[in-house]
């Protein structure tokens, strides 16, 4: 390896420079960078030269006097024609690139991003597979009561999973507020805007993990939303499709076509409810209420005590899990969580932080409420009078 490649590694090591990355498109822009960057260098040796020669050698000191001139039309042109072929000659290799970022058509594989407070999702409409990522880092290394991993912040449960040497097209909106996807290696950064599509590409060269952030501050956990992408072959690819669970049309149905409401649920003990309803609070909502329940009101209510948590009937704290609060900072995760998960924390919340009701909830009772506002959307004023205690 020579010098100059040495210190180039070294740059990326260090993050003094951009990421060359593993896409067409992120070599074409770091070699971009680097021209223009180059250009810039020359520019201010070039200058700073000239001025540092004038103030050595033609100081006052050395007998020099001040040239008296009022104008030079000829060096007046000269010195604006120069920017301006510089700045030409940076247009059209920089907006030939954008073209080429732009250009998705013919993909391979569609991948829709939905960015959202604060979590992707990523839906392969292709292939009919549906999933949200979420930050893994044990939330007890954030709060430094365990010591810090490797990939701290930047780990996520489930990454983007994509095939290499095929051409991937990137549908990026949001379901609240701005985001941005950004993955440095990959060359693509793009704005995630609720009520916008906006489209890129990748092509990915080298199989391996690359990792990026939310770019756009988007609230309080706006750290907290990594991205990881994994790059496999395309035989590794197609096995870990033909692994994933496809999504239907109606939540109602099982594969084999029959009711979720009627298919038999497992119950879950109360031990299993709480560690699965901690594990799962703390990855899902301790980030706004708080891991001992205090939440950050106005805002972010509290859990501990409150009306919803250790209040009848149960079917209203479930509906709100289920289907958020609209207008406020609180989602819907019917379809990020499963019905063991929201029995889980459900049940979690109504006895951590000495609300102590006693109440258990199995996922049989979230599967019948699901059932239930597919068939009837009042049942929640049904569950209200007779339902659900």
């Amino acid at each position: 390896m020579s010098m100059t490649q040495t210190a180039l590694a070294a740059m990326d090591t260090w993050q003094m420079n951009m990421f060359k990355g593993v896409t067409p498109i992120s070599h074409e822009i770091y070699n971009l960078h680097m021209i223009a960057i180059l250009i810039c260098a020359i520019i201010g040796v070039v200058v700073f030269g000239v001025m540092f020669y004038s103030l050595i050698y033609h100081r006052k000191s050395r007998g020099y006097k001040a040239a008296s001139f009022h104008d030079n039309n000829r060096l007046e042109i000269i010195w604006s024609i120069i920017p301006f072929l510089i700045l030409v000659g940076l247009a059209i290799p920089a907006t030939q690139v954008l073209m080429r970022m732009d250009d998705s058509n013919q993909s391979d594989v569609t991948i829709k991003i939905v960015g959202s407070q604060w979590k992707w999702q990523y839906q392969y409409l292709d292939q009919g597979i549906s999933y949200f990522s979420n930050l893994s880092t044990p939330y007890a290394q954030i709060q430094n009561k365990q010591p810090k991993g490797e990939w701290y912040l930047i780990e996520v449960d489930k990454p983007l999973v994509v095939p290499v040497n095929k051409k991937i097209r990137f549908l990026v909106t949001s379901s609240d507020v701005v985001h941005s996807w950004w993955v440095p290696e990959l060359g693509v950064k793009r704005d995630a805007i609720p009520g916008f599509m906006h489209e890129a590409w990748a092509r990915i060269t080298k199989p391996g993990t690359y990792r990026g952030q939310c770019a756009e501050l988007c609230g309080i956990n706006h750290g907290f939303m990594p991205i990881v992408v994994q790059a496999v072959s395309e035989e590794e690819f197609n096995q870990w499709v033909a692994a994933q669970p496809k999504v239907t049309n109606e939540y109602a149905k099982t594969e084999n076509g029959t009711d979720k409401a009627s298919a038999p649920q497992a119950n879950l003990t109360r031990k299993q409810l709480m560690k699965l309803g901690k594990e799962k609070y703390d990855n899902a909502c301790a980030a706004c209420h708080r891991v001992d329940g205090k939440g950050l009101p106005p805002l972010f209510p509290a859990l501990k005590g409150s009306s919803v948590a250790v209040g009848k009937p149960i079917s209203r704290h479930i509906d709100m899990i289920l289907n958020g609060v609209p207008g406020s900072a609180m989602q819907a995760y019917k379809d990020q969580l499963t019905d063991e998960e929201i029995a889980a924390i459900a049940t979690y919340e109504r006895n951590a932080w000495d609300n102590n009701t006693d109440d258990e909830i199995q996922p049989s009772d979230v599967a019948k409420i699901r059932q239930d506002e597919i068939q009837q959307p009042t049942m929640v004023n049904k569950a209200q009078a007779g339902g659900l205690r």
